[in-house]
């Protein structure tokens, strides 16, 4: 485990927490003290910790391998900070897009031609882990001269029956 300043900072508030409650049981410090050592890390592992990861949205973050994108593509959301912040898509051709990331899943919707574009190609990235996240990651690539000009993420809500 990698011992961090959010992870001190958080043991510490659980710690003062724990503190303060069984101290109200007695008011002999010393045991109270001692009770609090001990009980300290299993609240927040038990507790704190499993809460914190239900309500909010952090990720890991990974490398992209084309191999892991197309073998795991309900992870897909873990890699794609790393293509949009050094622009490794952009100014690839189709075929270079394709041999990485694979045949696009869908097309999307072009206004101008009132039709699916060949040159908007989507794919899923799943879903970020959360309690109450029901918004599909995706990600849209707009090609220009088969070459790829810009690429943008956007959300899809999926209703679970």
């Amino acid at each position: 485990m990698v011992i961090t300043t959010g992870l001190v900072l958080s043991f510490i508030v659980v710690f003062i927490l724990a503190w303060l409650f069984i101290k109200t049981i007695g008011n002999n410090k010393w045991l109270s003290l001692l009770v609090s050592i001990i009980a300290t890390p299993l609240l927040y592992f038990w507790m704190f910790y499993p809460m914190l990861n239900i309500f909010t949205s952090y990720h890991h973050q990974k490398y992209f391998n084309a191999e892991d994108w197309q073998e795991f593509p309900e992870l897909r959301y873990e890699m794609v900070d790393q293509i949009k912040q050094q622009n490794q898509l952009i100014g690839k051709t189709k075929q270079e897009v394709e041999a990485e990331l694979g045949e696009p899943e869908w097309f999307g919707w072009d206004e101008t031609i009132k039709a699916n574009s060949n040159d908007l190609w989507n794919y899923n990235l799943g879903f970020k882990p959360g309690a109450f996240n029901n918004q599909q990651e995706c990600l849209e690539l707009q090609f220009k001269n088969d070459t790829v000009a810009a690429l943008k993420t956007y959300q899809l809500e999926k209703k679970f029956e």
